[in-house]
């Protein structure tokens, strides 16, 4: 069995530097981090988390709470965090709340006693009942933030996506563009219509009209299929992937060709986006990388370290794909 004596002895530092690196990793300098955790990768070393558990007094476990684990952003996003947990010697308990701010709420009371921390993703609550969360329990928010500056927030620049997009279908010459957005009550919803207002008014001659809200998945995509094409719009923007790619189905039942006949842009960039006809243009940011820096916020403060502010948002890129051209003449 691979130990940490084995971890040291490969990396060239002390087993209480391999210890170091492994619970606090921000108190080693890069090289140190880099060469324990190569070790740690090539070894397969994975700590005693029973052990280490029991002589801290905690569980070893830490939560991941999710709206929907079957929309791949947030597969993307646990994967990072798994990922990272594990190095860190952490269990990781994902919870899906079904898109349900009252599921949410009851799974997170639920979890208190059994997990060190929790990291909350894209929560549904309202502000007063996520403040009281934060106010009780040790934890991090992934695309949500509240006045307490002292609880820690992962986010995404929802205007850098914006810009991103309305700026490659400008450049192609589209000057009406249409959104189908995502539920009302959704955190990025908001920040993302404004985003999209505002870098439209950033080109001349080009708009952008909101068609209406849907539930963040295909079929919503689907339903509001025939409405985005009732605007004059040349392109069309969805809330996400999923939204787009259900746009895309009931396009192709319709006869309606893409890009020939309208151009389509997803958000979040997911996996899902390469396996479309045609493949889905899209702007993201590395979402893996997201739930890693989630889970290390985390547990620093668990392990009673000063945390670091709140990361600034994460820049969204465009790849551009098969699902966007010039405007027909």
């Amino acid at each position: 069995m691979v130990t940490v004596h084995d971890v040291a002895e490969l990396s060239g530092v002390s087993i209480a530097t391999v210890s170091r690196t492994l619970r606090a990793p921000h108190r080693v300098s890069d090289a140190t981090r880099t060469r324990v955790l190569k070790a740690v990768e090539q070894l397969g070393y994975r700590p005693n988390r029973a052990a280490s558990s029991l002589r801290r007094g905690r569980t070893g476990a830490i939560a991941l709470v999710v709206p929907d684990i079957e929309n791949p952003y947030f597969a993307s996003l646990t994967k990072g965090a798994q990922a990272s947990s594990r190095a860190r010697g952490y269990g990781l308990v994902v919870v899906d709340t079904t898109e349900s701010a009252e599921i949410e709420a009851e799974e997170i009371r639920a979890l208190g006693s059994q997990v060190d921390g929790m990291i909350i993703a894209s929560s549904r609550l309202s502000d007063d009942a996520l403040a009281e969360v934060a106010a009780s329990t040790t934890c991090v928010l992934i695309n949500r933030s509240l006045p307490d500056a002292a609880t820690p927030t992962v986010t995404i620049d929802e205007a850098s996506g914006a810009r991103a997009a309305i700026g490659h279908l400008a450049g192609l010459g589209h000057r009406r563009i249409a959104y189908v957005g995502g539920p009302e009550s959704s955190w990025s919803e908001g920040r993302r219509w404004s985003g999209l207002l505002t870098a439209a008014s950033e080109h001349d001659g080009v708009s952008a009209v909101h068609v209406g809200s849907v539930t963040p998945d295909a079929r919503g995509g689907h339903a509001a299929a025939a409405a985005a094409l009732e605007h004059d719009a040349t392109a069309v923007i969805a809330y996400n992937d999923l939204v787009a790619l259900g746009m895309l189905a009931r396009w192709a039942e319709l006869g309606v060709r893409v890009p020939d006949d309208v151009s389509l842009v997803g958000f979040d960039n997911t996996f899902v986006a390469e396996l479309s006809s045609p493949p889905l243009t899209s702007v993201g940011a590395d979402l893996r990388e997201f739930g890693e820096t989630a889970v290390s916020l985390l547990l620093d403060r668990i392990d009673g370290s000063t945390p670091p502010p709140s990361p600034v948002p994460t820049t969204m890129d465009i790849t551009v794909r098969g699902s966007t051209a010039a405007p027909a003449r």
